[in-house]
């Protein structure tokens, strides 16, 4: 764990066991560190409706000598994030465009490579058994997560019934979404930072009722590995103001892939389904893209295999 993050690592670590009004600190800092260190531990208190001294014995808990060692510690956080801003500006600054773009795809290829070589086969192999028993799948990402959780739902929804996408914009909407999960159930939470506090809380929820919970996320000290039965970790790293989601994403089209594989009938089926539907309803024109037609390799996996 770098320096930086160290402070909000130890606060994840220790997030489970914490009281209610200790978790309600430490998802606070875990959000917005960056307004955090600024604040006294009265401020921090009055904004979320907490005594001084709750504050205080959150800084011993998480293992500090007080509020201003770890007042300290959030300023070596924000430190160490502005370093990397400057970082980024000295390599790309004064670089012409077409050098930006390459290196940023190479970083990307960077990504990508780590994530290959570090993500755990056992946790994925565990995601797809757990999406194919589940009886219905909650898939929640939110801010720049967003797009990862409607793509995943989107392919997800062609290849089995029963996927729901959580979009809200308060957690008790969250809340109202799912509030028939249970233990036959799935929830897919996606969050790299800044963490969703509101997908956590939803991803308590889904633990709390024995759903079981996949987290999507950058970090083995992600707070989003709290709840979850198995954590798929890819590596996402800021460049400028962009998160890059290019290694979460591949690590969706390799579940999907392996969903289809391991249901090709199913899938086949649902495929048919839907272009006898496009067709019958004049969806596409006859200039569109054919979908089965143009995923030959899919397909032909697919054939072999009915």
């Amino acid at each position: 764990m770098d320096k930086g993050s160290e402070v909000l690592g130890m606060i994840s670590e220790k997030y489970m066991g914490m009281s209610k009004s200790h978790k309600a600190i430490a998802e606070y800092i875990l959000e917005h560190y960056d307004q955090a260190v600024f604040m006294t531990a009265a401020k921090l208190g009055e904004a979320l409706g907490v005594s001084e001294s709750t504050v205080v014995r959150f800084s011993s808990a998480v293992g500090f000598c007080g509020y201003p060692e770890f007042q300290k510690a959030l300023e070596e956080c924000v430190k160490s994030k502005l370093n990397q801003m400057q970082k980024i500006d000295a390599k790309y600054g004064r670089r012409p465009q077409s050098e930006v773009l390459a290196s940023v795809i190479a970083a990307d290829i960077e990504k990508l490579q780590h994530t290959m070589q570090h993500i755990d086969p056992h946790a994925f192999e565990t995601a797809v058994d757990i999406i194919l028993e589940a009886e219905t799948i909650y898939i929640m990402g939110l801010r720049s997560n967003e797009p990862l959780a409607a793509f995943l739902h989107f392919y997800l929804n062609m290849i089995r019934r029963g996927v729901v996408l959580i979009n809200t914009t308060s957690i008790s909407e969250t809340f109202e979404q799912m509030i028939r999960i249970r233990e036959k159930d799935c929830f897919i939470g996606i969050s790299f930072p800044r963490y969703s506090m509101r997908t956590l809380k939803a991803m308590e929820f889904a633990n709390d009722r024995n759903a079981k919970v996949i987290a999507i996320t950058d970090s083995a000290h992600s707070p989003m590995n709290l709840y979850s039965s198995c954590n798929l970790l890819a590596r996402s790293d800021m460049v400028s103001i962009v998160d890059s989601l290019v290694a979460p994403l591949s690590v969706m089209n390799a579940l999907v892939v392996a969903l289809c594989l391991k249901r090709p009938r199913e899938v086949r089926e649902n495929l048919e389904i839907l272009e006898e539907t496009w067709n019958n309803y004049q969806v596409y024109l006859n200039d569109e893209i054919n979908f089965i037609d143009d995923e030959p390799t899919l397909n032909d996996s697919l054939k072999k295999e009915t």
